[in-house]
């Protein structure tokens, strides 16, 4: 089980107006996220297609909080720098989008940013084991990946594993949840082992009125 008075809440900007995203990502920050997550999708490696960097970029200037990157794009390394220079703090690449993890994590350290690593449902916690000493940041989808507002996966034991695997490193990396996070969820996922909540409908729902309330729903103490 993670610490509960480390609950991280990463609202991902897929879910925001993107008309005005930059009011969104300012209104967010002030609602109490602690990350900004940025779902980055190719229409390749997955269904969808979102923005690049010049977007990142664009909307760094209105928060200082962490910009938590998922590239969920294949191939992926050549992006990375122009991820980095947009201002990303966290830039996590998927397991399944290229042969070569270990050099990919290896390039996003080398530009002094946290590195993380997401897996696909199906794909076994196992598969990063020779890696944990490069990460940054596990990211476990509980949906398969391209769209927002998707049904929770409960890959619970998953995620347990995950824990379990950090915790034998000593190392301080970050287990976030992405998919289906909402108040119930929530709980799930925490008790299970999970610090960063990833929330696309259940923060930006029912407008920027509701944003503080609906983050605090997916703390530990609601």
């Amino acid at each position: 089980m993670s610490n509960t008075s480390n609950i991280r809440i990463a609202p991902s900007i897929l879910s925001a107006d993107f008309s005005i995203l930059g009011q969104e990502v300012s209104a967010i920050d002030k609602a109490g996220a602690e990350y900004i997550h940025i779902d980055v999708m190719d229409g390749h490696f997955v269904p969808n297609l979102t923005f690049g960097a010049p977007v990142v970029k664009a909307i760094r200037k209105c928060t200082t909080k962490i910009f938590d990157v998922h590239l969920m794009i294949s191939p992926v390394d050549y992006l990375i720098d122009d991820f980095v220079d947009a201002g990303s703090d966290i830039i996590t690449a998927h397991i399944e989008a290229g042969p070569h993890l270990h050099r990919t994590l290896q390039h996003i350290k080398a530009k002094g940013v946290k590195a993380g690593v997401s897996l696909n449902p199906h794909t076994p916690i196992e598969s990063i084991k020779h890696v944990m000493d490069m990460v940054d940041l596990i990211l476990i989808m509980t949906v398969n990946p391209g769209f927002g507002g998707q049904s929770f996966i409960p890959l619970l034991d998953k995620i347990s594993e995950a824990r379990r695997m950090i915790n034998d490193t000593g190392r301080d990396i970050d287990l976030e949840i992405d998919g289906g996070v909402n108040p119930e969820t929530a709980k799930q996922v925490i008790a299970a082992g999970a610090n960063v909540l990833v929330a696309g409908t259940a923060v930006f729902k029912d407008g920027s009125d509701k944003y503080a309330e609906n983050i605090k729903a997916l703390r530990p103490s609601a």
